[in-house]
């Protein structure tokens, strides 16, 4: 996408970069800032200084691995020291001034005192200028109580609190910021020719220096985006180290091919590049696997053409599905199912008709939004009617949501600002309607039971699936708004994503450390009794679902809800039960059985949703591919090419034909059932190949 450039023609001289979360992911410690840098920087003077949590020592092996280029000079232990990377030695002049004032034996004295839970972290955390604590969930209440004692103490101290459980006690001239100003005035720089990023709190007081230019990346905590609120700082559209390259470009510290490099890794490859693979493979004997996959990627294409309608994209072809009853409906553009596949199918937009019809499937929902904002759940192909509800008349969700995301990832690759004027008026109406749904302004939507894509399941209230595509949608309207240049309604928007992740973290993680509030709801009760290894289904004010919603799981990662350290830990459950066999993946883990509080009368409607069925532990080939996907982004690649493997067999099974693409497939046997051809397993199935670039 390209990003508007700034007003003022910056000279920027010294760089102060987080590490851990901005430049790499702080536990895999991958990231793509390294490879962009070496690749694209000029050797033009500009100073590369790391500004980390982490000691220096820490920081040299990093830079000793690789995986940090080499920079001029580190500021450590949340800038209680700097280091000279050339001169290989400790700046002893800031060494010096941290010394006035700070006792660290009574600094221990009065943290040991404290009311709190609070813990020491390990020692390769610690030096002398710098005492680092864990403190889960502490409230801005509990950070002023800690600050006050201290004053009260008569030892003045800086009290740094982030990412909801670091808590730093520094001496009162050590942060990032006054570090940072420290050596710019050392070196004789002025902060408007200076670039900090970060994303956490103890990055705030870089951010705090006046005139200082600054870059947020997507997964920057909510206490930042509060620092940032009103300053003119880069608020990157992607995440870790993408989104610092981004933020570099936008500045002109990197030139444009660094971003488009970028961009050609996440599209995977041109299709002349994937038709030489395809040929390569199919020439050699070495791995049959490969060859599956590619050929289930060609054959995706011919089921995704099945689904080209003069209205859109349908979610399965008329002609190879006979309709029986209500199954008519099927005879429709779905908002859902289109949205889907249209995120899918963004890679084969230089065909001609695909890229027509995903123009056509946008055309067709927001043309037949309601008065009130409310997107069509399908438009009838046979009279172009809009119906707005589901099973039981029940309204959908969802579908709103996904529309505003697919449009997002089409105007984010095309560049189509002229259609996205176009449809601005009907997209700002569906995100009010939404935005009603939450009812008593917790951040968090209320969903009617079945009122999303398992529309015969009955979950509801707070759902995790519909939480994490809200976050979600927030940030794709609030860059779509960036993109226009309507940057103060941008910035309300992804801030208040930020509220919402919060709180989808806070309420769908149960952890024996979580902090109850004075009005106790049952579910907080529940929590407290045990700790989870995923994010839960369901939350409602009188009980909770510790079911793992796979689905929800996978896109909680995807979306940048959830952290690598998170998504690994749902990745090892959901592996550890297996729940990607026979094929990937099941929805749902533990299925709903007969007797169990959860089972519903109507789950025998057409005997769909029985056990190890439909949305009851049926597997289900996008969401699979989506779990490729997942797989991939946390760095197991052989097994993501296994799985996709898996997912190759499964859609090429069938029920009366090879590569059927069906809906989806009995969570047991896996033997193909549902709708032949689905648009969504097809579309989902290729931006899974694109993904894996084979």
């Amino acid at each position: 996408m390209q990003r508007k450039k700034p007003a003022v023609n910056h000279d920027i001289k010294l760089l102060s970069f987080d590490i851990d979360n901005t430049l790499v992911d702080l536990h895999t410690l991958k990231g793509k800032f390294t490879k962009t840098w070496l690749k694209h920087h000029q050797d033009n003077g500009i100073l590369l200084t790391y500004n980390s949590g982490r000691l220096y020592k820490d920081v040299l092996g990093l830079i000793k691995k690789k995986i940090l280029p080499e920079p001029a000079f580190i500021i450590g232990g949340v800038g209680t020291h700097i280091y000279d990377f050339k001169g290989q030695s400790v700046v002893k002049e800031f060494r010096d001034i941290l010394e006035d004032g700070w006792n660290l034996s009574l600094v221990e004295e009065i943290v040991d005192s404290l009311p709190y839970p609070i813990e020491l972290q390990p020692r390769k955390f610690q030096h002398d200028f710098k005492r680092s604590y864990f403190f889960h969930d502490a409230s801005p209440s509990d950070i002023l109580a800690v600050e006050e004692i201290f004053e009260a103490s008569e030892l003045d101290v800086n009290v740094v609190y982030s990412s909801d459980q670091h808590l730093d006690i520094l001496p009162k001239w050590a942060n990032k910021g006054n570090s940072l100003k420290w050596l710019l005035d050392h070196l004789q720089i002025a902060p408007n020719q200076s670039l900090v990023a970060g994303d956490s709190a103890n990055d705030s007081a870089m951010f705090e220096i006046k005139n200082i230019n600054g870059i947020a990346v997507s997964n920057a905590r909510e206490e930042l985006y509060k620092t940032t609120k009103y300053q003119q700082v880069y608020h990157s559209e992607r995440a870790v180290g993408e989104g610092v390259v981004e933020g570099l470009v936008f500045y002109g510290v990197l030139p444009e091919e660094a971003l488009e490099d970028l961009s050609k890794e996440d599209l995977q490859g041109e299709e002349f590049f994937i038709q030489q693979q395809i040929e390569q493979t199919a020439d050699s004997e070495e791995d049959e696997r490969l060859r599956l996959i590619h050929e289930g990627y060609e054959q995706a294409i011919l089921a995704l053409k099945k689904n080209i309608s003069p209205l859109g994209f349908l979610a399965c072809p008329i002609e190879h599905n006979v309709a029986h009853g209500t199954d008519e409906n099927y005879h429709s553009v779905w908002a859902r199912d289109g949205a889907i596949t249209i995120i899918g199918a963004l890679s084969l937009l230089h065909h001609e008709d695909i890229h027509a019809c995903v123009r056509q499937t946008f055309d067709t929902l927001l043309q037949h939004i309601s008065v009130n904002g409310q997107l069509p759940a399908n438009v009838q192909l046979k009279d172009g009617v809009a119906d707005y509800s589901g099973v039981g008349g029940i309204c959908s969700i969802d579908s709103g949501l996904w529309v505003i995301i697919a449009l997002y990832e089409y105007i984010h690759l095309t560049e189509d600002l002229d259609f996205l004027k176009k449809h601005l008026p009907e997209l700002q109406k569906a995100m009010n309607w939404l935005s009603a749904q939450d009812g008593n302004n917790d951040a968090l939507l209320e969903i009617p039971e079945a009122g999303d894509w398992t529309d015969l399941f009955g979950r509801s209230y707070h759902v995790l699936y519909d939480e994490i595509l809200w976050y979600r949608t927030n940030v794709c309207f609030g860059r779509l708004q960036e993109m226009l240049g309507s940057d103060e309604a941008a910035g309300d928007y992804i801030r208040w994503s930020q509220v919402i992740k919060k709180e989808i973290l806070s309420n769908f993680w149960p952890s024996t450390q979580q902090k109850l509030s004075q009005s106790v709801s049952f579910a907080e009760h529940q929590f407290s009794l045990g700790d989870t290894k995923y994010l839960v289904a369901q939350i409602t004010p009188f009980d909770f679902s510790w079911r793992c919603d796979s689905y929800g799981n996978i896109l909680a990662f995807l979306y940048d809800v959830t952290d690598s350290e998170k998504a690994l830990s749902a990745f090892r459950f959901m592996l550890g039960v297996g729940i990607n066999e026979p094929f990937p993946i099941r929805n749902v883990y533990p299925v709903v059985s007969p007797g169990d509080p959860d089972w519903r009368a109507y789950y025998t409607v057409n005997l769909l949703n029985l056990p190890d069925h439909y949305h009851n532990g049926g597997v289900w080939p996008f969401i699979g591919a989506l779990w490729v996907q997942f797989i991939d982004k946390l760095g197991q690649r052989e097994m993501a090419i296994n799985e996709m493997y898996k997912l190759a067999l499964l859609n090429k099974a069938g029920v009366s034909n090879e590569w059927e693409f069906n809906e989806w497939a009995h969570g047991k046997t896996g033997r193909p059932m549902g709708k032949t051809y689905q648009a969504w397993s097809a579309a989902q199935y290729i931006a899974a190949y694109y993904r894996l670039n084979l």
